[in-house]
């Protein structure tokens, strides 16, 4: 496939706009497998490089995702999650429709370093539970949790099924501790490589980090969590009132 001098378009980007116009025309369909990087380099009579540029490109517009030791498959459009009130990933991946699941990575008791102490209000080194889970959405990893609890409730929290009992539904009907309020922060950062391997992304790929602190009655926080959200499966959405100042009349 030797460069168009008519487009101006390096061979990547030649070799994109071909396959974005396959998954966009349903050739290519949700779920399906690309041809394999050999097979590419063939068709379309390239490097290796430039393949290679083109589905990291691909990987980032979100039309495609890279599964270890399985290949490339074409993804599903971005989820949208409304940031509105206070739920957890099985409450919000059922009002998008998606079956959600989970892996437990761990389940221990750690001492709490200064940020987790920070957050739950307690000293540093005090015995915290610490839970790390991957949450699925339609058999996809989509978050890697790390999940933070007080050592009394947190302690009851560890013998349960957790692929299949959320924490937030644990806390309120089996350990009397509603959850009334939370403190929400976002950034968009890159996947560290404990991250990336547990989501099945490449290292440095973008992702939402939330970090979260859930409150029961008293302002008392009871759950902390980071949560390592893939950001090319998903999109959060708010809306926000205007502030109105009041002025007074003018005078002069």
């Amino acid at each position: 496939m030797p460069e168009n001098p008519s487009t101006r378009l390096p061979l990547y980007a030649q070799v994109e706009d071909l396959l974005v116009d396959r998954i966009s025309s349903g050739a290519l369909p949700v779920g399906a497998q690309l041809p394999s990087e050999e097979e590419l380099i063939r068709e379309f009579d390239v490097s290796r490089t430039t393949i290679r540029t083109t589905i990291q490109n691909l990987v980032r517009q979100g039309l495609v995702e890279i599964r270890r030791g399985r290949g490339t498959f074409v993804a599903s459009p971005r989820m949208i999650q409304e940031l509105t009130e206070l739920t957890g990933f099985v409450e919000d991946m059922q009002v998008l429709g998606r079956i959600p699941t989970a892996r437990v990575v761990s389940r221990e008791v750690v001492p709490a370093d200064g940020l987790v102490a920070d957050k739950l209000g307690i000293a540093p080194g005090t015995p915290v539970v610490q839970i790390r889970r991957i949450r699925l959405s339609d058999g996809v990893p989509l978050s890697f949790d790390e999940t933070y609890l007080p050592e009394d409730v947190g302690r009851k929290v560890m013998g349960e099924d957790l692929t299949t009992e959320p924490i937030f539904t644990l806390l309120e009907e089996r350990y009397d501790t509603p959850l009334v309020e939370a403190q929400y922060e976002l950034e968009a950062t890159a996947a560290t490589p404990a991250v990336a391997a547990a989501l099945e992304i490449p290292a440095g790929s973008p992702i939402f980090l939330i970090d979260r602190t859930s409150y029961t009655l008293g302002h008392r926080p009871v759950d902390y969590e980071r949560l390592h959200y893939r950001g090319d499966q998903i999109r959060f959405r708010t809306r926000l009132a205007r502030r109105r100042t009041h002025r007074g009349p003018e005078r002069g």
